[in-house]
């Protein structure tokens, strides 16, 4: 009976130890978002032909034109606009549907810029440790009309997003 007893007082032991505990979970914590000047977006260089048409930047940077735009490759880039959003992980973003924007020609002229899909899409899950980021990639439309409207040149502007979080 000597040797049963410190055996069964060992495992008494080693399962008291065992045993974990867990706290709280962390408070919610705002997000921050930070535009990456490396990469805003951009529909590139095209030609515009008499009717107009379109200009489509994907969020994987794809591009695409529709009418009779011809997109053209002179060294001009063209990207989806890149974010990074930092929170807790597990914090679920939505992204609110902003209204169009309004660019200026260089040469006179606006352009209207439809804010597209987003990669990953709308609402998502912020997936790593603060600080680690959450990329966001957002695409666009150009919308160009006659060149007499929109004259060729170099067109700039701004567009909202609004970032929620859930």
């Amino acid at each position: 009976m000597r040797f049963l007893m410190p055996v069964a007082l060992c495992s008494i032991l080693f399962i008291a130890t065992s045993i974990s505990a867990s706290g709280q979970e962390m408070p919610p914590r705002p997000i921050e978002v930070s535009v990456n000047l490396s990469q805003q977006l951009s529909f590139g260089a095209f030609y515009q032909g008499p009717f107009g048409g379109t200009v489509i930047i994907y969020p994987n940077g794809l591009r695409a034109s529709t009418g009779d735009i011809v997109l053209l490759s002179l060294g001009y880039i063209f990207s989806s606009g890149l974010y990074d959003v930092y929170g807790n992980p597990g914090t679920v973003v939505s992204i609110l549907n902003m209204p169009d924007a309004i660019l200026t020609g260089s040469n006179g002229g606006t352009l209207t810029v439809h804010i597209g899909d987003t990669y990953p899409q709308s609402p998502f899950v912020l997936n790593g440790d603060y600080p680690s980021a959450t990329q966001l990639r957002v695409g666009g439309t150009l919308i160009l009309g006659n060149p007499l409207d929109n004259p060729p040149g170099n067109y700039s502007g701004t567009y909202e997003l609004t970032f929620i979080r859930e």
